[in-house]
């Protein structure tokens, strides 16, 4: 008979927005309770860096404070799209972006926002090995030892041991929180996020995980069975697996698929006496003594008459009324003379169509590293582009768990776009109807590489490429000629912003007029719709249509979401008549109205024709 504990009420809604900024700590008791990081929560809450030695339990490194700061800031960038490299740019609702991720995702915290289902990535493992995907975030070691306060600026060491493996896991962890923090936004409340990984940098980053996610978000840690022979040549052990944590957004929320049932589970169940319930399989009728109750312990006697009589230890499983209804409903089994030990029919009809998956993956069901590779050299027979692609199996098993027919999958560490492939595979298996988000950076390919020979400068254009000849491939094998499965996307180039970068001091007031035309030069008003999309958060792959009226080029998205006219010399003529549309937004040049009372007649206008609709000039 107390008021609740606001305090705890608060906590909850701070861990709800801040996960990372709940912490475990002693109070004046010496007991340890859940409690506010509060200088965590005052840098979450700030633009600039924030410092504050508190004891506590954390996971930290040099330049962490660094890494909350880059994964708030704004960014002045856009998305340019890039037609002529995409397929079927009109109607896809798959997307790939080329640029870095840090800036895709900020991009994309709008529009995509709590609306993925499951994102998937495979960042570098941070091995120091010269893959064609540089994964080597170890920092230079007298950059380090500043950055940890093992040196000061002059090179003079502040503590006696100056060795530390920290050196190559601090840029890493720098690298890749800013990258979960932005992707967890954009996780739906039921969504989940698969991480691959491998010893190197896996406790690091299951730690850097439950901060970002929080812990009790943790879902499993799956092993995956990546070879399925033994390397002899190496000193210690032949690593044969590879990790995946898996998190959700709200553990409560999200819940893995069933697996399908595999025929040798299925060959069990057999119908030896003709019931019309259909095949069954008998399971033991008795369980240890020591967990039964009073009423489980009795002498069974079957229908001809026999008794049956518990042996040592045991007790049957049902109470004595309810095992004589089983026995009346013919579920239970006394063989085919009705003289065998009694068995209870658990009939195939009756259990779920499925199994739950096992967090060990062997390589016979979801693929091994080798099969990875084959499936890229089967479409690329030229040359081998990509050393360390992850199977097409190893992902479907990952979307069938994770995802619906209409789930939006996010992969911001494509590389040779596995992730793609798998979504455009397993839609054509089940007629499914996944979008995929596929973001890379053009990192170049070393020029002594395959790739690089066979004309491929960048890992963006080996992702792109996959996508392509993948899609293709799999539309021609299909049997079912009327799944009209996507298998085009949308690609996005990640660019500096379409606006001018205008700096000037006021003794330069009189040049204003140079900057009459704020637009870059060289942009597009395709360019211009698109980041007016991010501005907005409208979806990336909505339709779009182009209309000349009056002379100006319009642009109708989805029907009515936007009207977009980026052209100069608007008058009210045109503006009634898009009126008439309706639209829920319409955009407009600021320097395409003749004066500003042209521009305030276009909102009057537009008040009284369509009161609905927002408008808006860039």
């Amino acid at each position: 008979m107390q008021s609740p504990n606001l305090v705890d009420a608060n906590i909850k809604k701070i861990a709800a927005l801040f996960p990372n900024c709940i912490t475990e700590a002693q109070d004046e008791n010496g007991i340890v309770r859940r409690t506010v990081d509060f200088d965590q929560l005052r840098q979450e809450l700030s633009s600039s860096l924030v410092e504050g030695p508190q004891e506590r339990y954390t996971l930290n490194w040099p330049g962490k404070n660094e890494a909350i700061l880059t994964a708030n800031a704004p960014i002045a960038k856009t998305l340019r799209p890039c037609e002529e490299e995409s397929i079927d740019f009109e109607n896809t609702k798959n997307i790939f972006i080329e640029g870095d991720n840090l800036d895709a995702l900020k991009l994309l915290q709008e529009t995509y926002l709590n609306k993925v289902k499951m994102i998937y990535i495979d960042p570098p493992y941070n091995t120091g090995n010269d893959f064609i995907y540089e994964d080597d975030f170890a920092e230079n070691y007298e950059d380090f030892l500043q950055r940890s306060n093992q040196k000061d600026a002059e090179g003079n060491p502040l503590v006696t041991n100056t060795e530390s493996n920290g050196r190559f896991h601090s840029d890493w962890l720098s690298m890749i929180y800013p990258r979960l923090k932005l992707a967890r936004n954009l996780l739906r409340d039921d969504g989940v996020i698969f991480i691959s990984i491998d010893d190197n940098e896996q406790a690091s980053l299951k730690r850097m995980c439950d901060e970002v996610f929080g812990n009790q978000n943790f879902v499993s840690t799956v092993v995956w069975e990546k070879r399925y022979s033994p390397q002899n040549a190496v000193k210690w052990f032949s690593e044969a697996h590879d990790f995946l944590l898996v998190y959700a957004k709200n553990k409560l929320n999200w819940y893995p698929n069933l697996l399908e049932r595999s025929d040798a589970m299925n060959a069990r169940y057999r119908n030896l006496d003709n019931d019309p319930r259909g095949v069954w399989k008998p399971e033991n009728a008795t369980a240890q003594g020591g967990h039964g109750t009073k009423s489980q312990f009795y002498v069974l006697t079957a229908p001809n008459g026999k008794q049956h009589v518990l042996p040592n230890g045991r007790c049957w499983v049902y109470a004595e009324p309810v095992f004589q209804q089983m026995v009346a409903d013919k579920r239970i089994w006394f063989g085919a003379d009705g003289n065998n030990v009694p068995a209870v029919k658990r009939f195939l009809s009756e259990v779920k169509q499925g199994t739950a998956c096992q967090t060990i993956w062997k390589y016979g069901d979801v693929g091994h590293s080798q099969e990875g590779k084959k499936e890229v050299n089967v479409l690329f027979p030229e040359s081998a582009v990509f050393e360390t692609p992850k199977p097409v199996r190893l992902l479907k098993r990952i979307l069938h768990l994770s995802t619906e027919a209409n789930s939006i999958v996010l992969d911001f560490f494509a590389g040779s776009a596995t992730t793609a492939h798998a979504v455009m595979q397993l839609n054509a298996e089940d007629n499914g109807n996944r979008k995929f988000i596929m973001v890379q950076l053009p990192e170049p390919c070393d020029e002594k590489s395959e790739a690089f020979k066979s004309g491929y400068k960048t890992i963006a254009e080996i992702s792109k490429e996959r996508i392509r000849r993948a899609g293709k491939n799999i539309k021609e094998e299909i049997s079912d000629k009327s799944n009209n499965i996507d298998i085009g996307f949308r690609v996005f180039k990640v660019d500096t912003s379409n606006m001018k970068d205008v700096y000037y001091t006021p003794d330069e007031l009189k040049q204003l007029d140079l900057f009459a035309d704020h637009i870059k030069p060289a942009r597009r008003p395709e360019d211009l719709l698109f980041q007016v999309f991010i501005d907005w958060g409208i979806d990336l792959t909505f339709p779009i249509s182009v209309e000349t009226i009056d002379g100006k080029t319009v642009f109708f998205v989805d029907g009515n979401v936007l009207i977009a006219c980026f052209d100069s010399g608007i008058n009210e003529e045109l503006v009634k008549k898009l009126a008439t549309h309706k639209p829920l937004r319409v955009v407009f040049r600021d320097d395409a109205f003749g004066s500003d009372s042209v521009k305030i007649n276009v909102e009057q206008i537009f008040k009284l024709l369509s009161p609905g609709t927002e408008v808006k000039s860039i």
